[in-house]
């Protein structure tokens, strides 16, 4: 298909793609803690009834996407973060036969996953929901989960280089059959596929790359980078990498972020809500995830306690704390740094989101971030 076709097509097919200007959607229901590493006390459990609540809330509320976080083994920690997760190609078939418009994403390793079992699995849940999942690529940084499989850590460039050899393979079985691929990582021997994906020409590709490297992957191959925000102006700056990089391959790669949401009616109850999570935050997860991704934790200066804090309460996404007009105004200055979506965590997703529909969705549509819908 021809760019502008497909453009289009997306546009009339994929909620990715729809007219609201912010994009939103769910990260993480489908593990233990979500997003929080904390012991502070929430109704939620990574539970498919619990998840199942959760997507059709989030559907009818007209949300864009489902993304879970890719889990083979937990953090440690009191918590054992993310020690109970539902496999995401499962969970998202399950979400899917659950609603009616919202995107399910399958968060999936490149090294533990084999390319054609995962666009076996992307192809059949695409059709299973109309043409609603999208493949959510991860290159697999946490060393104890890879050599759990019996293979070894690549270095991080090299990571990337074999991701791009997967998703070759990934999207050669969904646009051609019988092919052959002798890459430097994997070789296909007359590649079958059958069904195709209902998405043309295949479906909705993420990435969350944020080196250099990762960069540079997202914007060469994939349709969406989450980006991770420290500051507004850092992150002004990786969009506009990210769209200089997807120019140079004659492309277009979006920018989406991730967010923790701490919203009440007013600001000091929300803040209170945030300190909350954080005074009974996993700290010995949070340090042994900082280390892992090659983070200086050992003398723990303001600078280190203040990352900790970020990946205590939503896993160094943004935090969006205040009134609802408070998170409006943040994302509103998000969206005008060029981000078009934010996948949302709450520490009790449930009862939050109801809130989020009822006080922050309608505000949204007055900022101009949202159109209102049916």
């Amino acid at each position: 298909m021809h760019p502008d076709d497909v453009r289009q097509w997306r546009r009339d097919h994929v909620p990715a793609y729809n007219a609201n200007p912010l994009k939103l959607g769910v990260f993480g229901t489908n593990c233990s803690n979500g997003c929080t590493m904390t012991h502070a006390e929430t109704s939620f459990v990574p539970t498919y009834e619990h998840n199942v609540k959760i997507a059709r809330l989030a559907d009818r509320l007209g949300f864009e996407m489902l993304v879970p976080v890719g889990r083979w083994k937990h953090f440690g920690g009191t918590t054992k973060f993310n020690e109970n997760n539902l496999e995401v190609y499962t969970w998202a078939t399950a979400m899917a036969c659950n609603t009616e418009r919202i995107m399910v994403c399958a968060t999936s390793h490149t090294p533990t996953v084999h390319p054609l079992f995962a666009a076996k699995q992307g192809a059949s849940i695409d059709n299973i929901s109309g043409g609603r999942f999208g493949l959510n690529i991860v290159c697999g940084w946490f060393r104890p989960e890879i050599e759990m499989f019996g293979i070894s850590q690549l270095p991080h460039a090299e990571r990337y280089a074999m991701a791009s050899d997967w998703l070759t393979c990934v999207k050669r079985a969904w646009t051609e059959q019988d092919f052959d691929h002798k890459g430097a990582y994997f070789t296909i021997n007359q590649g079958y596929l059958s069904p195709k994906p209902v998405q043309q020409p295949y479906p909705v590709l993420l990435n969350a790359g944020n080196s250099e490297e990762g960069r540079e992957f997202s914007a060469r191959e994939v349709d969406f980078n989450f980006i991770t925000i420290a500051t507004a102006e850092q992150g002004g700056e990786l969009v506009r990498d990210i769209h200089r990089r997807a120019a140079v391959h004659k492309r277009e790669c979006g920018v989406m972020s991730f967010a923790l949401v701490c919203c009440r009616d007013t600001e000091e109850e929300a803040k209170a809500l945030y300190q909350h999570i954080v005074d009974k935050g996993d700290w010995e997860a949070a340090r042994n995830i900082m280390d892992l991704l090659g983070m200086e934790s050992e003398s723990f200066t303001e600078q280190v306690k203040h990352f900790s804090e970020r990946f205590i309460a939503g896993w160094g996404g943004y935090p969006l704390v205040g009134t609802p007009e408070q998170v409006v105004d943040k994302m509103k200055e998000l969206h005008d740094l060029g981000v078009e979506g934010l996948i949302l965590a709450w520490l009790d997703y449930h009862e939050e989101l109801k809130y989020f529909g009822e006080r922050v969705l309608p505000l949204m549509v007055q900022a101009g971030l949202r159109i209102e819908s049916d």
